[in-house]
């Protein structure tokens, strides 16, 4: 048994990094490990946070260790855990990644840890994105500051994995220093329920034919070519389940000009987990209609609950959603999306994709991932 600190956003933060690392842990102490999570007490200063609040309602997960003691922005913390971490005594860390506004906290304390540990250890991240998709000044300094503190990375699109390896030197730009694994998926959000009492859960129309949106709006993930297409669409009704990040205006304005108001169905507050299976389980259809990508965690709760899926041809998208088997990938434009939602509706694909979900699902497994971040 080896013991293993996961540094990463956990209970009481919210969001898809948060449960897919509580998901972690337990696979991680199913394989017979010993794992203590360090989380945030501070992830985002408040004026950074484009949401209502970063913290959850539900309940702490039970059996896992959670020690909230990072601050993002207070380089006396990072000394402080840093060596708390060494404390620890720790065969391996893993250290969550998605944006390089964290890399000068993690980074830190991961190279306080390596002055102050009482045996050797390795450091691996487990990278989401290495450079954003809304780029920002200091991206890359922070992002290589996080990079030359771990040893190896296991990334879960291939893109990203490419990218990672302009940030090493050639002497560590081994094959395998950076390792694939799909993200898994998520399973924890219950059983599916049945179509009509989910509908009848959200107050949503019984037998139309319906699409779902899913997750937090931001302008790259591309939720006006949805809108866009559903002109092209008259008889499809559409599901918008996610927190606003950005001006709501906009989107606003393209339902009102064509027309959309009575198949538009707005739920536009943060989702709590106990309620993302009424989302999933009244719709046909999953819609992803990224500008751009490198994973998403959405695909792999449309798995779960056995959902086909439209994604568009960016980033690690292709690499999840086989065309034609669990869904379709199309080019980010409303009139492609539009020609996916067709064929599935009115050209019998929606029986076809349905077997090819439940066949295509086999592929994601925690254990798999656990697999590789053990190396």
């Amino acid at each position: 048994m080896s013991k293993i600190v996961l540094i990463s956003p956990a209970h009481p933060l919210r969001g898809g990094i948060a449960a897919s690392s509580e998901r972690l842990a337990l696979a991680l102490q199913d394989a017979g490990h010993e794992v203590v999570i360090y989380s945030f007490s501070l992830q985002y200063p408040a004026f950074l946070f484009p949401g209502k609040t970063q913290f959850t309602e539900d309940p702490k997960p039970e059996n896992l260790q959670i020690k909230t003691r990072l601050n993002a922005v207070n380089p006396v913390n990072w000394l402080l855990i840093g060596r708390e971490i060494a404390r620890e005594v720790p065969d391996q860390i893993i250290v969550r990644f998605w944006l390089p506004f964290m890399g000068p906290c993690l980074g830190s304390a991961l190279k306080v840890a390596r002055l102050f540990n009482r045996k050797k250890f390795r450091v691996t991240g487990l990278v989401d994105n290495i450079i954003p998709h809304e780029k920002r000044l200091g991206d890359r300094l922070f992002a290589h500051w996080f990079a030359g503190a771990c040893d190896d990375f296991v990334v879960m699109s291939k893109s990203v994995g490419t990218e990672i390896r302009s940030f090493l030197p050639r002497s560590k730009n081994t094959e395998n220093v950076v390792r694939f694994a799909p993200h898994p998926i998520y399973d924890t959000y219950g059983e599916q329920l049945e179509k009509k009492e989910a509908r009848h859960r959200l107050k949503l129309p019984e037998n139309a034919s319906m699409v779902l949106f899913f997750g937090f709006i931001r302008k790259y993930k591309g939720l006006d070519l949805l809108l866009k297409s559903l002109k092209d669409t008259p008889d499809v009704h559409a599901i918008v389940a996610g927190e606003c990040y950005e001006d709501w205006s906009f989107y606003q304005k393209i339902i009102q000009d064509d027309g959309l108001a009575e198949r538009v169905h707005l739920f536009t507050d943060f989702i709590p987990a106990d309620q993302v299976r009424e989302f999933f389980s009244a719709t046909d259809l999953v819609v992803q209609p990224y500008r751009s990508a490198t994973q998403s965690g959405i695909s792999q709760i449309a798995y779960h609950f056995e959902k086909p899926m439209v994604v568009t041809n960016v980033g690690g998208l292709p690499e999840i959603v086989t065309h034609g088997v669990s869904g379709y990938v199309v080019e980010p434009a409303s009139g492609a999306i539009a020609q996916a939602m067709r064929d599935f509706f009115e050209n019998g694909g929606e029986s076809v994709l349905q077997a090819g979900v439940k066949a295509e699902k086999l592929r994601f497994s925690w254990e798999y991932l656990v697999a590789q971040l053990l190396g």
